[in-house]
């Protein structure tokens, strides 16, 4: 594996991390998509304004997803994340790449021992490829789809991570960049 190669001074192996966070809800997302010809498709349209965010970090090393969904995108939401992924992975220490949002800075932010926080440039997010996550998300399991309840558009953000988790190449190639792989350093 290739987090072995890499160690701190705790002699813990390293685990890089690509966090981000998104919101989803039951805001519709339409998008082009086809039908038989000569019919025009039919997409249902939903303006309800009910969301969560999900949070989620990628290993670009081997393609693991830690992931959380939470009411809020504050301080307290961020240090429960860290919390999580800190218990999934007691025996490494994580650098965990961060955008500069506001909840990854407080003063009250609780960061576990054996995380790092590093900070991408200020309105960077082409930087970060956990982003291509929620992209794929929304391409394959929110387009031109209209939830009845709020619980039910968190269970398809849930079935998507979980069913992306599992293909952990197709993660592995959606984020491990130039910049992110072991072989540059």
């Amino acid at each position: 594996m290739a987090t072995a190669c890499v160690k701190n001074q705790d002699n813990l192996r390293v685990r890089l991390m690509l966090q981000d966070e998104a919101r989803f809800g039951r805001m519709s997302d339409p998008r082009a998509c086809w039908a038989p010809s000569p019919h025009r498709p039919v997409v249902n349209l939903a303006l309800v304004r009910e969301f969560r965010y999900e949070y989620a970090a990628v290993s670009p090393w081997d393609g693991d997803i830690d992931h959380m969904t939470r009411e809020k995108m504050n301080t307290e939401s961020m240090s429960c994340f860290l919390k999580q992924v800190s218990k999934a992975h007691p025996d490494e220490f994580t650098v965990m790449i961060v955008d500069g949002a506001s909840s990854h800075k407080g003063k009250e932010l609780e960061i576990p021992k054996n995380i790092s926080l590093v900070f991408l440039p200020p309105y960077s997010p082409e930087l970060n490829p956990a982003e291509q996550i929620w992209n794929i998300l929304r391409r394959d399991y929110f387009a031109n789809r209209v939830f009845d309840s709020l619980d039910a558009a968190i269970g398809q953000v849930g079935r998507g991570i979980t069913l992306m988790a599992k293909n952990k190449e197709a993660v592995k190639n959606l984020t491990n960049w130039h910049w992110t792989s072991v072989e540059t350093y």
